[in-house]
């Protein structure tokens, strides 16, 4: 339903005299006068003749006469700013009501709104069980998506193996220095069980790097145990993890060059165009952990900044629904730390 202002000219003196009525009963003027638009219209809609308006008139009169004076008019911050407030809408109240609504509460009333009929759940569960069977059967497809495809589908993340790959292939691609890099392949690959997934998979890609999973994360392992003869651990001290960072290195950033479009928003723009030809949508991220200090936050601001205008740009105004996307990391943008007790 729609609403439309109206207005009335008012001499100052009518104006006064209203603003002290709406004073003594702590209301704004606006308030009273919509009151009493309601009050007259609900006497028309229910008789058949016009009120008195002189006596009615008359009477307000005497009875501001006789009210007392007050002697000084307390003060009201904003009341002139309330006066053009405008009565809220349906969807505009119900905002104003949830306002610091607890969480309990918002999420029980969300999830209720939040729930499919059951011919639909049912429908979208059957397409969902379609879609994951045919991907399972489907075949591999050639090149390097085929061998990331195939690395997926034998290290599920649900094993530890999975989670380990996930992580390397996540967080390599951020390390600069090579003795972190080393530091978290030894402590992600030494502990899975890599033997369990040999022969496994029909790929020879998958058998192969489950065999050098394998190996280098025995080697990792045992790197300072007593057992290990002095050739060995020469071996692996000189040349070891090097040769066990270059290998994992180079699988992990192929797998991870399958889940990051791009180094940069242009490249990854760039990189989306096909795919979103074919009816894809992104929804962007940026690369980046928390801010730590005032200047960490100034320089993630600025790189969304930039982002949100090329990402703006590439939309070509095909509106929110159509067009590429950001998700903001708001732990990037202030420097906060609050430490709870656990």
């Amino acid at each position: 339903m729609g609403t439309t202002t109206m207005g009335v000219k008012l001499d100052d003196a009518t104006r006064e005299r209203i603003k002290s009525a709406a004073t003594r009963i702590d209301r704004t003027p606006h308030w009273l006068i919509k009151q009493a638009i309601f009050s007259y219209l609900e006497q028309l809609e229910n008789s058949d003749t016009l009120p008195e308006l002189p006596a009615l008139l008359s009477g307000a009169a005497n009875e501001s006469d006789e009210a007392p004076t007050p002697a000084e008019e307390p003060h009201q911050p904003f009341l002139d700013f309330a006066e053009q407030i405008l009565p809220q809408s349906v969807s505009r109240a119900a905002i104003t009501a949830a306002y610091r609504r607890p969480e309990t509460e918002a999420v029980s009333m969300l999830l209720e709104q939040a729930r499919l009929p059951q011919p639909v759940a049912e429908q979208a569960h059957k397409l969902a069980y379609q879609l994951a069977d045919k991907l399972r059967n489907q075949k591999n497809a050639s090149g390097r998506a085929g061998m990331v495809q195939g690395l997926l589908q034998e290290f599920s993340l649900s094993s530890q193996e999975g989670v380990a790959l996930m992580c390397l292939a996540e967080a390599l691609l951020r390390i600069p220095d090579k003795a972190t890099r080393d530091a978290l392949i030894r402590d992600k690959i030494s502990n899975g069980n890599w033997q369990s997934h040999i022969g496994r998979s029909p790929s020879l890609f998958v058998n192969a790097a489950t065999w050098g999973l394998l190996f280098t994360g025995k080697l990792v392992s045992t790197h300072n145990e007593a057992s290990l003869s002095r050739s060995l651990n020469r071996i692996i001290g000189k040349s070891g993890e090097p040769l066990i960072r270059k290998g994992v290195d180079m699988a992990m950033r192929l797998m991870g060059e399958q889940f990051v479009t791009g180094e940069t928003i242009a490249e990854a723009l760039a990189n989306a165009r096909k795919l979103e030809e074919k009816g894809f949508r992104y929804s962007y991220d940026m690369l980046g952990e928390a801010a730590l200090t005032a200047a960490d936050a100034q320089a993630y601001m600025v790189s969304y900044q930039q982002a949100i205008h090329a990402i703006g740009k590439a939309s070509n105004g095909r509106g929110i629904y159509e067009g590429p996307g950001i998700s903001i990391k708001l732990s990037a943008l202030h420097p906060r730390y609050s430490p709870r007790p656990v």
